[in-house]
């Protein structure tokens, strides 16, 4: 007994980490309430072999869940950029650390002498959020449509260009499915709820049931239009729960609308026959994508086309005027003994691409003094001139000025000798990173005349010119796309695009306007200059028509 009096407090604390103690009573006093502890002795060891088998099947999951974290992380060590340029990996990653940890966390919290829980629970606080989580999902989202890529792709991990391929279980796809029903994107619901059903009937073991799939799977199709539909599936989850009250219901309004339709059908038939037209198999002809017709597309949707690499082409006379050369911008002298490869990436706007231009040591050296500073990429407010954060681009970034390394002036000094630019009134060299899914929708760098103010707190003018540098390659997706012009230019490690914002007069280009695609498999670096008018007076000297 005197071991049993020493075991209850320490077992309590392991099994349900209580703190309360029992009142003293005289039970030695009354052989009736002795014969009572007796029974709850009996109840309390019972509680203990159950405890001892949950414990040991606890110890079981856990080692069975570090053996696979473990051969995860080290896969993912040799190759972290690449393991995350894989956007299934990354939003695992998130889903990891801000959800299944925590349930980790709480599988083994009775253990209290463990170092573990108590590192666990301050490292937590540092640990993504449902914010991240639900980030991470909405860009998946995103991925999905700009590339058209079916939910058992992505599911399967198979992304062109990935070498980290990860599969997602139903419970993931669950979670996307349920992401896009909270943000009323039934679309997206059917979706991946569609992928989990898929899943589960494939005999994956899963703790989402398809009850709670079929739920979710047949009102998404159902708030689309699609009735028939919707009562199938709505049947099928009734014969997997024959007492879920909501779906009774579901049927019998899904079966009386459907018969009020059949019935309206029957009316418009018997008002007016017409004769059926045979759907011939002959193929229309395309049409012919040319530049009017482009110019047509709206320009969210020319922005995925060219993402994809599809949308206007160049056409071969326009591109045999495009060059590649060496460069030494008028014989600068720093260039002249070693002239920098060029090439034209495009007419109109002239976009350059100047090759090796930056080295790996340049790049690593950048990305260093960049990382400890990053934060979620703003955008100026057209209308306060106040900076802040937008969904539709999705970065982040740091600044970095000339004088806080010598990389950083070196960098400034050769933009400055190959564009012949003033670099003194040039905004710093901005540095971004791009994250699951990470993009720039289409904008202007440079200041509308809607936006008189955009710039004035720099007292430099306008943004007469864009310099971006690419500091990685990319698997697959993030391309630099031109919407108004058909253009899309490709991130190359080392090499650097330049163009022009503004014509020579000083009126903006408005066939400038730009994106950033989203980054569908790979770890997109850029580092970019933005060059300002003021000191450029006698470097471009200013043109006599506005569109000189």
């Amino acid at each position: 007994m005197l071991f049993f009096r020493k075991l209850l407090p320490c077992w309590c604390l392991l099994l349900l980490s209580c703190r309360t103690t029992l009142s003293a009573h005289d039970f030695f006093t009354s052989i009736g309430q002795m014969t009572d502890l007796l029974l709850t002795e009996k109840d309390l060891v019972t509680a203990l072999k159950d405890y001892i088998k949950a414990e040991e099947s606890k110890l079981e999951r856990i080692k069975k869940w570090a053996e696979k974290l473990e051969a995860l992380t080290i896969a993912a060590a040799q190759d972290p950029e690449g393991f995350l340029g894989h956007p299934v990996n990354a939003f695992k990653l998130m889903k990891r650390l801000n959800t299944e940890w925590g349930d980790l966390e709480s599988l083994v919290l009775s253990d209290t002498t463990d170092g573990f829980i108590s590192n666990l629970t301050i490292q937590r606080q540092y640990f993504p959020t449902d914010d991240d989580q639900t980030g991470a999902a909405k860009a998946l989202l995103r991925l999905q449509d700009t590339y058209k890529l079916d939910s058992n792709t992505i599911a399967t991990g198979n992304l062109p260009g990935a070498t980290h391929k990860t599969l997602m279980t139903a419970e993931d796809c669950y979670e996307l499915g349920k992401i896009a029903y909270t943000d009323v994107d039934y679309y997206h619901t059917e979706l991946w709820m569609a992928q989990a059903l898929k899943q589960l009937d494939g005999g994956e073991e899963s703790t989402v049931d398809a009850v709670t799939v079929l739920d979710y799977l047949s009102y998404a199709i159902y708030q689309q239009g699609e009735m028939e539909r919707a009562l199938e599936y709505t049947k099928r989850l009734l014969e997997l729960d024959p007492e879920h009250q909501r779906a009774k219901g579901n049927v019998k309004y899904f079966e009386f609308q459907l018969e009020k339709q059949r019935n309206a059908s029957k009316d418009d038939a018997n008002k007016q026959k017409e004769p059926e037209k045979k759907e011939t198999a002959e193929k229309k002809p395309k049409e012919k994508k040319d530049k009017k017709a482009f110019s047509l597309i709206p320009e969210r949707k020319k922005y995925e086309m060219l993402c994809r690499g599809e949308g206007i082409k160049m056409t071969p006379r326009r591109e045999s005027r495009l060059f590649c050369r060496y460069y030494d911008n008028n014989h600068n002298p720093f260039y002249v003994v070693g002239p920098v490869k060029q090439q034209d990436e495009w007419d109109r706007p002239y976009i350059v691409r100047f090759l090796d231009i930056i080295s790996a040591k340049e790049i690593e050296k950048v990305k260093q003094l960049a990382k400890p500073r990053l934060r979620r990429a703003t955008i100026s407010n057209p209308t306060t001139g106040v900076l802040e954060t937008a969904h539709y681009r999705i970065s982040k970034s740091a600044w970095l000025t000339a004088y806080e390394d010598p990389v950083v002036q070196t960098i400034n000094q050769r933009i400055e000798d190959l564009t012949g630019l003033e670099m003194d009134t040039a905004e710093e060299l901005q540095v971004a990173n791009y994250g699951v899914g990470g993009q720039y929708e289409p904008h202007f760098d440079f200041g509308r005349k809607d936006e008189p103010d955009a710039f004035k707190e720099l007292g430099t003018g306008n943004r007469i010119a864009t310099w971006l540098f690419y500091m990685s390659d990319v698997s697959a997706g993030g391309a630099t796309v031109f919407p108004d012009v058909g253009a899309s230019v490709r991130p190359q490690k080392g090499t650097a695009v330049f163009w022009y914002n503004l014509f020579p007069s000083g009126e903006g280009d408005y066939s400038t306007r730009h994106a950033a695609c989203p980054v569908l498999v790979g770890n997109k670096w850029v580092s970019n200059k933005w060059i300002h008018e003021r000191g450029q007076e006698w470097r471009r000297p200013c043109g006599l028509n506005e569109t000189d």
